[in-house]
């Protein structure tokens, strides 16, 4: 079964880190774009970050860049989230998804007939 599990959330005190895990079951992230994305109660799901696992080219959403940081494994087998500074607004699921590059998205964009999705990992940001 082709499947993304993600891992690594926290309850976190403001100006904390954490790292956020997603590891590939069926397939690796070869060749692939990786995204993560958020959303919180009662907002919309928010594109956090996206990379290229074939050229590393990464893109931010404005209010995480300079603290986030999304990166693959040699193996890419996992991406992972490296997140700085953390504040309350970061409180919320967070969730991987991947797609294969051949379909021309340069971030998965929720198509779930292409995409693989995982269930999420709770963040919470105290202040």
């Amino acid at each position: 079964e082709v499947q993304v599990v993600e891992s690594g959330g926290a309850s976190v005190q403001a100006g904390g880190s954490l790292r956020l895990s997603c590891v590939a079951s069926g397939f690796i992230f070869d060749d692939h774009a990786v995204g993560w994305f958020r959303q919180a109660p009662g907002k919309e799901r928010e594109t956090v970050a996206c990379m290229s696992t074939a050229d590393g080219t990464t893109h931010y959403r404005e209010t995480v860049e300079g603290r986030f940081a999304i990166a693959v494994n040699n193996a890419k087998d996992t991406v992972y989230l490296q997140m700085n500074a953390l504040n309350p607004e970061d409180t919320a699921i967070y969730k991987c998804a991947s797609v294969p590059l051949i379909y021309g998205f340069v971030c998965p964009v929720g198509r779930k007939d292409l995409e693989v999705w995982g269930q999420g990992t709770q963040v919470t940001v105290s202040s």
